[in-house]
């Protein structure tokens, strides 16, 4: 039997869209609650965190929505909801400072990122505003300019 290499699975999940449709705030790390073949499906590479929000219950659980983890191809134990709402392992103290943050700022709470930190699984979540359409344009052409001087800046070396 051949040896694991730990390269092989992989290391997180980004979400792309979250720094291009949003300003990002202040992040915080939680746990998520997930079933056995979930996981396996994460560490397969079988995940997407692109569409997905965090929304703070009325009983004050934090939980993400729109998560996308595909059925593991083999598990034995039935069918499971590719979308369904997860929850968010956050301490007290976290959750009330995001529940001030929202209220008072018309802010969303968006995951940026899904990785593992040893053998658990955590979400990043950023408190974070959305941006207008002259914004994006604004980001893009900075984005642009720095790819201009640098490509020039290497050419000269």
């Amino acid at each position: 039997m051949a040896k694991k290499n730990k390269d092989d699975h992989l290391k997180e999940l980004r979400n792309s869209k979250a720094h291009h449709n949003y300003f990002v705030g202040e992040k915080f790390e939680a746990g998520v609650k997930l079933t056995g073949p979930e996981v396996k499906s994460i560490r397969a590479g079988k995940g997407q965190i692109t569409e997905s929000f965090v929304r703070i219950d009325s009983d004050g659980v934090p939980t993400l929505y729109h998560a996308y983890i595909d059925e593991f191809q083999f598990d034995n134990t039935g069918k499971h909801n590719p979308t369904r709402p997860r929850k968010l392992l956050l301490h007290k103290k976290q959750i009330d400072r995001i529940k001030r943050e929202m209220e008072a700022g018309g802010q969303a709470l968006i995951p940026t990122r899904l990785y593992f930190k040893q053998a658990l699984i955590k979400v990043e979540i950023a408190l974070c505003k959305g941006k207008k359409l002259h914004d994006k344009r604004d980001t893009l052409k900075k984005k642009q300019q720095m790819r201009e001087a640098d490509r020039y800046v290497s050419s000269r070396r």
